[in-house]
């Protein structure tokens, strides 16, 4: 547990085992991730080569951010689970971050913002500044706010599922470009 350090492994150790599978088709991979979830994927996709596409849901973007928003995370999360936080602060945030490097996700891998226009646990600028870097880099993604929307989007599931299926359909089940 290093909230985005190696526990990252647990996600990346997901890819063997679905090869391993007869019954699974690992050239179709889709991956979801929901909040801390979301930097999880984040963190994957700079990693892997094969996920079709990703679904994000109140992820957050930039840690450095963080403390001055939500003092509880530093001191609940970061100082405690993040292996040199108190030594190289900016360095250990940074890396945890992907407005930093959307160049390192992997280009193909078509990624799906969901967020909230209410969520105060991820501050829903950090998807719209996203948006922005992957724009900016011609990276294939889609951004939906939803507007009053609460950080799991309880309101609006239904919109959710919506979006949901319809781009793991697209880019996994059906494999458009």
């Amino acid at each position: 547990e290093e909230f985005g350090g190696v526990d990252v492994n647990d996600v990346l150790n997901l890819v063997p085992l679905l090869q391993s599978w007869p019954q699974a088709d690992a050239s179709r991979i889709g991956m979801y991730g929901w909040s801390r979830g979301g930097m999880m994927t984040y963190l994957a996709l700079t990693r892997i080569t094969n996920v079709c596409a990703a679904v994000i849901g109140a992820g957050p973007t930039d840690q450095l951010r963080w403390p001055e928003r939500r003092a509880d995370m530093e001191t609940n999360v970061f100082a405690q689970l993040i292996p040199g936080y108190a030594t190289n602060r900016e360095a250990t945030l940074r890396a945890r971050s992907a407005l930093y490097w959307p160049g390192k996700l992997h280009p193909q891998t078509a990624i799906l913002l969901l967020h909230g226009s209410a969520d105060w646990r991820v501050d829903p600028t950090d998807s719209l500044r996203m948006a922005t870097a992957l724009f900016e880099r011609k990276h294939p993604f889609r951004l939906v706010m939803l507007e009053g929307g609460d950080h799991g989007l309880n309101e609006h599931r239904e919109e959710v599922d919506r979006q949901v299926k319809g781009w793991l359909d697209r880019y996994v089940r059906d494999r458009k470009p």
